[in-house]
């Protein structure tokens, strides 16, 4: 399936196990330039747009995730937050309040995970860089990622295993303790009311 504004997928031989039954989730790694995307099945893939388009790179991001959401109906999001006092989250927040309205009129309900914590879950560093991030991709499921210099196809990744690990169906093992970092997300009450276990909460 082609989705309009989305780069090749960019995974490379995923072997993490497939997602349980039952549970889709989508990782979302919001960027006004490119966004990463992991869709329910572990692929990944990007939207990329240019500079020279302006404020229409809104709808650009909008028409893709809009499309992705049709076509693999998520039952639940989750997305990198907008970083504390960041120059850049300014203009990340048009990407979230775009893409928000999306999930919100799609009915997937959505949580928000702040960089922090998400490198802390995947890396045991709150600050680890890309190459550590996709290093500890590779370590926990041996999965690598192409075209993703920018890291965002990665953290998309990350996010949808935070999301299967925090309610319950974890896509593999991890230490305790980088798993215990997913007990500071807020997940909203509909998701916990939908899948009330796992460490969400």
């Amino acid at each position: 399936m082609t989705i309009p504004g989305l780069i090749a997928p960019g995974a490379l031989a995923p072997t993490a196990p497939p997602a349980p039954v039952g549970l889709r989730i989508i990782g979302l790694d919001l960027s006004l330039t490119s966004t990463g995307v992991c869709l329910p099945d572990g692929s990944t893939l990007r939207i990329k747009t240019r500079a020279k388009d302006g404020d229409r790179r809104l709808l650009q991001i909008r028409t893709a995730i809009r499309a992705a959401l049709v076509a693999y109906e998520p039952d639940v999001a989750v997305v990198e937050d907008l970083p504390k006092h960041a120059m850049a989250a300014g203009i990340t927040a048009h990407v979230h309040g775009v893409v928000k309205c999306e999930l919100l009129d799609a009915g997937v309900p959505y949580g928000l995970v702040v960089p922090a914590t998400l490198k802390s879950y995947a890396a045991d560093n709150g600050n680890a860089d890309k190459a550590r991030m996709a290093a500890a991709a590779y370590l926990a499921a041996g999965v690598e990622f192409a075209d993703d210099k920018g890291g965002d196809q990665c953290d998309a990744w990350w996010l949808r295993a935070a999301g299967y690990d925090a309610l319950g169906a974890p896509l593999f093992a991890l230490p305790q303790a980088q798993r215990d970092r997913l007990t500071k997300v807020k997940w909203p009450a509909e998701i916990l009311q939908r899948f009330p276990v796992g460490t969400a909460g």
